[in-house]
């Protein structure tokens, strides 16, 4: 059995530690139960959707549509499906880190069920998500709206949880904007779709890589621990691997592990950590803007702009600034000439340079470059 297979053995940050790196096959709720309690530090699931569909689906040229028909996709009745749910839920909260998340991804038919389920659970919710698909399946019947997004509800363990989230690494992505909560991200097609001998799709929920990539890369660090308890052909290991994770994958789908196996294979991990890691502004040293003056990076008596020119201040000996009716810290006199409630000096207060204006953050960055060198 895929049990079997050897792993990494990793620390959970506990007494105990789980073998990873491995495809577990078998029932995910009983396999979830053998693993130790409190340790894995990120949970992604797809599970089943239960569809519910009412018959077959053909396109305007009567081909027919290849949608989700499996047995695994099958439910008696709601009822039947919310025991599932809380099931695995259940399973997956015990063997959830203090800090660690779960992120489930789901269609209309089930994702305000799971939503119901999750809270029922004493799970937290942190975000719904919406992927809005940029390239939907139209509605060929034409009965209703294409339905062009899923759902992903993120949540901690319970209200207390100190989870992980890369918040820059988000901001960075996202051209320096902080990352909303609706993702456009294209469909799993083309060459990233896996199929079968047959040249049809091997699996007919595979997520792309992309998505699992912004998931992984929020909610984690290298090193953790990334479970899947519906594996599938392995786009959570895979990105997982390649972003410096351990993966644990629980598929019960012979055909589905062999594909995610040979996936994993191929799949290669970033070598230099370095470049996996965003380190957080707020974990930065802290510097004072007296360290800029003492260090003569601006000296006293030097006049400090706003972007707009409209307010000045001159900055004096001991690091604080006076302005025509303001002496205070930078960050105060920057508020104080604005008349808002608070300001970042650092952004707001620029020096003539050569001509150009410049922020003043940029030597506070210079000091803790080379703060962060002398650390190394």
């Amino acid at each position: 059995m895929g049990r079997k297979a050897a792993g990494a053995r990793v620390a959970s940050g506990c007494a105990t530690s789980v073998k990873a790196d491995v495809i577990l096959s078998g029932d995910c709720v009983a396999l979830m139960n053998e693993l130790p309690e409190s340790s894995v530090d990120l949970i992604f699931a797809d599970p089943p959707y239960n569809l519910q569909l009412g018959g077959e689906l053909h396109r305007p040229d009567n081909s027919r549509v290849d949608g989700v028909e499996e047995e695994w996709d099958r439910f008696t009745d709601f009822a039947a499906y919310d025991q599932f749910s809380r099931a695995w839920l259940k399973a997956a909260q015990r063997i959830l880190k203090p800090t660690g998340s779960l992120w489930v991804i789901g269609s209309y038919h089930n994702i305000f069920r799971v939503g119901t389920v999750l809270q029922d659970l004493g799970f937290w919710v942190l975000n719904d998500i919406v992927w809005r698909k940029s390239n939907p399946m139209p509605n060929f019947r034409g009965t209703r709206f294409t339905n062009a997004h899923e759902t992903l509800i993120w949540c901690a363990k319970d209200k207390d949880a100190r989870y992980t989230f890369n918040y820059d690494a988000m901001k960075n992505l996202n051209d320096g904007l902080q990352m909303r909560s609706d993702w456009t991200l294209p469909l799993c097609t083309g060459e990233e779709r896996l199929k079968g001998k047959s040249g049809a799709k091997l699996h007919p929920t595979q997520k792309p890589a992309s998505l699992l990539y912004r998931v992984i890369t929020a909610a984690s660090n290298p090193g953790d621990v990334v479970l899947d308890p519906f594996f599938g052909t392995g786009t959570t290991g895979a990105v997982a691997k390649m972003l410096g994770r351990h993966y644990i994958g629980l598929e019960r789908d012979p055909d589905y592990i062999a594909a995610a196996k040979a996936r994993l294979a191929r799949a290669e991990k970033i070598g230099d950590e370095k470049l996996l890691i965003t380190p957080s502004k707020r974990a930065e040293p802290r510097v004072p803007f007296g360290t800029v003056v003492e260090r003569g990076l601006v000296n006293p008596g030097v006049v400090l702009r706003d972007p707009s020119g409209r307010h000045t201040a001159r900055v004096r000996a001991d690091g604080t600034l006076i302005s025509s009716d303001h002496r205070g810290s930078i960050h105060q006199v920057g508020a104080a000439v604005q008349g808002a409630p608070a300001c970042n000096g650092w952004t707001f207060w620029h020096v003539d340079m050569g001509g150009a204006l410049v922020a003043i953050d940029v030597f506070r960055q210079k000091i803790r470059a080379e703060l962060g060198e002398g650390l190394q």
